[in-house]
């Protein structure tokens, strides 16, 4: 390794340790490296007799089915806003009307326009769908027919000049007028041109068309629409993907016009969790001066609540409060106010305080640019199952830096994967991050039953441990389950299967996160408290006992006839032990022995276990306990407490001795 060419050959290797606090500091930073990609989605809603009229047909159990059209889009785009404002607080919303009796836009009137939804405009939204005094007030259906080239026109100006820089524009489109401007042809030419206006900046239009089966009406995309809506591509690629392109027809579509609309809702719920790019184009160096570019992503994280600010109770007030906070820095000695440019960074070291400026610490820290370079290649066979320390990045090609990525990639790619190897590469995700080696492992691609991809082909970087990562596992003893308690348990996961024995993580939200979502929603939009939170992942005790419970009791009967058989073979039976007038089941003797000799103080390490611990360099095996016990004979370690530093303190004692002697 020493004769790498990658490699600085001086550097010194103590910097491959790691402390708690590195560890904070370096988390703290990942959370700042996801790429964020800023959406803008508005909502340009029909307001026509027709989409203000209820349907004749309905299910009560389904109160969205009552509705009329127009009502039933302001509730999806209230639902929507109420996940944005959480789930993407920097993305962008609103809500056009078009064909009503006012004309807010005319007049210069922004409630209703496109910008980051605050709480005040998601109570607007709201006492739109649910107070029908304010919702005939506005929702008027006008006369004449609306311009669709002046609704288009509209939607160019709000994104122009509220959302010129982001990197999806999307407009969502809801009416139930197949054909507009049946009798005039230049309306809808000048209609065309409006969209095509749009789709060169960028935006892309998704039609809800709304059909009305109970009066044996069903919308034609052909007469009009086909001309305005067509498929495009966002500008990043990145960006989020059309959502009808998600929605599959069904039956129910055909019924009753509104299930189109409930289906980009789940389709909107299903991808409300932010993306998390970790980097991009980052520089891959398969061999000296051949390079290629990759993006870098993390495909499964845990979702925590994001903080942006702290949030207070006033005593006179019930409204909450944000919080201003003001930091300074105060003398321990002189209770005075330090100054930044009076701090330094220091370090103890030989019993002295080395201190750093802020440009020598950087230097320090820095390791180079953010690089992923091969140093070799092994077999994947050699790569132990253990070998995790942080998740694992999935990385894909990007022709953006170097044309000719992508089919590079792919060779290394199947390469890897014919030959079942690895490459082992040196691997700084960031800047000011610690280098670390990793294996480069070669993932297949994965469809399901439909022919869908699930996972895309592509390579998975696991970063490996140090050897000072690594730790010895604990002494345990596996006793293997007879046939008969597998078999019969086997029963029983089968009675419990979901169908398909797929399990979809998209269809159950994570509960208390919902939780925390739903009192803060409560809190800005000054709503009641909720009672009780909604977890869909609590198992259904009832059906469970209904179609395993048998089952589950007879695996029982045959585990405790299994066990007591195994007591029987290996003289584990257990002994009975009186406490005052109680008889209890006890442990087995050994290891009631062992306890009651620790606890007497009997089991103390000698100087021979000890200096055989020193020579076999195993001091470390021994607790903390131990050590002090045996350190406080030898007057040595007073005031440590931190094993490290004991271990240190003991082999110490018998270097000086060995010396002596």
């Amino acid at each position: 390794m020493s004769g790498l060419p990658y490699r600085d050959k001086t550097g010194d290797s103590s910097h491959y340790g790691r402390g708690d606090d590195d560890e904070e500091e370096e988390d703290e930073i990942e959370e700042g490296g996801y790429k964020q990609i800023k959406d803008a989605v508005l909502f340009a809603i029909d307001v026509s007799k027709s989409m203000l009229t209820k349907p004749s047909e309905g299910d009560v159990k389904k109160p969205d089915t009552l509705l009329s059209p127009t009502v039933a889009a302001l509730k999806c785009a209230y639902a929507l806003m109420q996940q944005r404002i959480i789930s993407n607080p920097n993305d962008m919303m609103g809500v056009l009307l078009f064909g009503t009796e006012k004309s807010k836009f005319q007049e210069g009137d922004e409630e209703s326009d496109l910008d980051i939804p605050a709480a005040a405009d998601v109570k607007h939204l709201r006492n739109m769908v649910e107070d029908e005094e304010e919702a005939e007030e506005l929702l008027v259906a006008a006369h004449e027919e609306v311009s669709m080239a002046n609704v288009l026109f509209c939607a160019n100006q709000i994104f122009t000049t509220k959302a010129a820089n982001f990197s999806s524009r999307r407009l969502f489109l809801v009416t139930d007028n197949d054909y507009p401007h049946a009798s005039n042809r230049d309306a809808r030419n000048s209609a065309a041109v409006r969209a095509k206006d749009l789709y060169d900046l960028g935006v892309t239009i998704e039609l809800f068309p709304i059909s009305h089966p109970d009066r044996g009406y069903t919308f034609d995309r052909s007469k009009f629409y086909n001309d305005i809506v067509y498929s495009s591509t966002p500008s990043d690629p990145d960006a989020p993907q059309p959502l009808t392109t998600d929605i599959k027809p069904a039956s129910s579509a055909a019924k009753d016009g509104i299930s189109l609309l409930q289906a980009l809702l789940s389709s909107v719920q299903s991808r409300a969790a932010p993306r998390r790019a970790m980097f991009s184009n980052m520089s891959f160096e398969i061999a000296p001066g051949f390079k290629i570019s990759v993006k870098g992503f993390i495909l499964i994280k845990r979702q925590t609540p994001k903080r942006t600010s702290y949030v207070y109770l006033p005593k006179d007030s019930e409204k909450p409060q944000i919080v201003t906070g003001v930091g300074q820095m105060i003398a321990d000695d002189t209770a005075r106010s330090v100054e930044k440019t009076e701090v330094r960074r220091a370090y103890k070291f030989g019993g002295e305080t080395i201190s750093f400026s802020d440009e020598e610490l950087a230097k320090i820290k820095n390791f180079g640019d953010p690089v992923i370079r091969i140093i070799g290649f092994k077999p994947m066979s050699m790569l132990p199952l253990w070998a995790q320390l942080h998740q694992n990045y999935f990385i894909y090609p990007s022709e953006e830096d170097y044309i000719g990525s992508s089919r590079v990639f792919s060779a290394l790619h199947q390469k890897l994967l014919k030959d079942q190897k690895m490459a082992v590469a040196w691997f700084i995700a960031r800047r000011n991050a610690k280098p670390v080696l990793a294996a480069l492992l070669p993932g297949k691609e994965h469809r399901n039953e439909e022919g869908e991809q699930t996972m895309p082909p592509g390579i998975w970087i696991k970063q490996l441990p140090f050897a000072d990562d690594i730790r010895e596992p604990p002494e345990t003893e596996v006793v293997k389950a007879p046939y008969d308690v597998v078999d019969r348990m086997r029963v029983v996961v089968q009675q419990l299967q979901l169908p398909k024995a797929v399990y979809d993580p998209y269809k159950y939200s994570n509960p208390s996160l919902q939780w925390f979502y739903r009192i803060l929603q409560a809190l800005a939009l000054e709503e009641d408290l909720p009672e009780k939170a909604e977890d869909k992942t609590l198992p259904r005790h009832k059906q469970i006992h209904k179609r395993a419970g048998n089952y589950v009791i007879e695996w029982g009967r045959v585990l405790d006839e299994q066990f007591g058989l195994w007591q029987q073979n290996n003289d584990r039976k257990p002994k009975s032990i009186t406490n005052g007038g109680a008889t209890k089941r006890g442990a087995p003797a050994g290891g009631a022995t062992k306890k009651i000799k620790a606890e007497d103080g009997d089991g103390g390490i000698t100087d021979e276990e000890m200096r055989a611990a020193f020579a076999k360099t195993a001091v470390k095996r021994f607790t903390v306990a131990q050590l002090k016990e045996w350190m406080s004979g030898k007057n040595i370690g007073k005031g440590l407490s931190k094993k490290a530093d004991l271990v240190e303190a003991v082999e110490g004692y018998f270097e000086t001795k060995m010396e002596t002697d």
